[in-house]
């Protein structure tokens, strides 16, 4: 199958063919029709997150089933489904007690003495975050994507498997935003974006878009932002602090910088609760105020892909774009084919689009 090879940092990546296995008992061979291209590759590419190559790299995918193993009982040929990275044994203390983000089990995995599900110039080569999509082909665990209804296209289909998962997931999930609460959130990518529809859907009464460039603030009005600020006119927690009287009940991060991660929980009222769902450098450390902390009860805290039940969230989200409550038209700035990545990356570091994604000849 053709696939984008990642090879070292700073270097384009190569459309070449790479092997792929059958499906063993529990897994299932998918044909690629969209993969959405997100930030966490970009930062693999760019050398900010170590992962030696060569890799194919992609996480956010919806495709056809092609194949299943002998014990899948969960989708069948013929099947649309999404991806999702968080994949879950659903037998651990983790995945029972509802927490299936966390779960590490290996048995989702192929083992060191089995055949590799991916090689290149036969040589087996690790596969990415369990998906590698940024290929024609797809060999996963059953636990690693969901069946969703056949009318949903799946170029908006992709989306919902990591960037809107991701998003919508860290305010209703984690955050747990009920209604009226205020909420902030910092960027306004495709996850940001995400964030603030998943405040709207829970009810939000106030969803402040915090962004430098003001496209994406206009943006962010049609994803269900009720205020906006851009940082080049002024402090952007004083902003806030003034615009809300006191501070937001909830603040998410969404760019993974350390001053907008202190930002988010300088802008907390008491009581609030800061999420930081964008990927901060290794070894960057946060400085908080002890007593905003402490006094004010204040929190921070991760987001891991929304801390999502991605086999129950991925259905419902599909279903809420249906109905039209869930954007996923004006988050796609553009539709690529796999050998134009490299320009794809380029806009990303641009930081000028919501969203690219890459689509296959079907």
């Amino acid at each position: 199958m053709k696939a984008a090879v990642f090879h070292k940092p700073g270097s384009p990546l190569t459309i070449e063919d790479v092997g792929i296995s059958k499906p063993g008992p529990r897994e299932v061979l998918v044909r690629t029709v969209a993969v959405g291209m997100c930030h966490s590759d970009l930062h693999i590419v760019d050398g900010m997150l170590p992962y030696p190559g060569p890799l194919v790299l992609g996480h956010e995918a919806a495709g056809i089933v092609e194949a299943v193993g002998s014990d899948v009982r969960t989708v069948k040929p013929g099947d649309h489904v999404v991806t999702c990275l968080s994949v879950y044994c659903g037998h651990c203390a983790h995945c029972l007690t509802g927490q299936m983000t966390l779960c590490e089990s290996p048995e989702t995995q192929r083992g060191a003495k089995e055949e590799s599900r991916l090689s290149y110039l036969q040589k087996p080569i690790p596969q990415f975050v369990n998906l590698s999509s940024y290929a024609e082909q797809m060999l996963v665990h059953e636990h690693a994507l969901v069946a969703i209804r056949r009318d949903m296209p799946l170029d908006r289909a992709a989306l919902i498997g990591c960037a809107v998962t991701t998003g919508a997931g860290a305010a209703i999930n984690t955050s747990g935003v009920r209604p009226g609460d205020t909420v902030a959130v910092i960027g306004c990518g495709g996850i940001g974006l995400s964030a603030i529809n998943g405040a709207a859907l829970a009810g939000a009464g106030r969803i402040i878009a915090i962004d430098m460039v003001d496209s994406k603030l206009e943006l962010s009005k049609t994803f269900g932002a009720t205020d906006v600020i851009n940082p080049k006119n002024g402090d952007p927690v004083q902003q806030v602090l003034e615009l809300t009287k006191g501070g937001v009940q909830h603040a998410i991060e969404c760019i993974g910088l350390k001053q907008t991660a202190e930002q988010a929980f300088a802008m907390l009222t008491r009581g609030g609760s800061a999420t930081i769902v964008g990927v901060i450098k290794p070894g960057i450390k946060l400085e908080l105020d002890p007593l905003a902390l402490l006094q004010g009860q204040r929190r921070i805290q991760g987001s891991r892909m929304g801390s999502n039940r991605f086999p129950v969230d991925i259905p419902m989200l599909v279903d809420f774009y249906m109905q039209g409550r869930l954007k996923l038209d004006e988050m796609i700035s553009q539709r690529i084919k796999l050998e134009q990545i490299n320009e794809g990356f380029d806009e990303l570091r641009r930081g000028e689009l919501a969203r690219s994604v890459i689509v296959f000849d079907q």
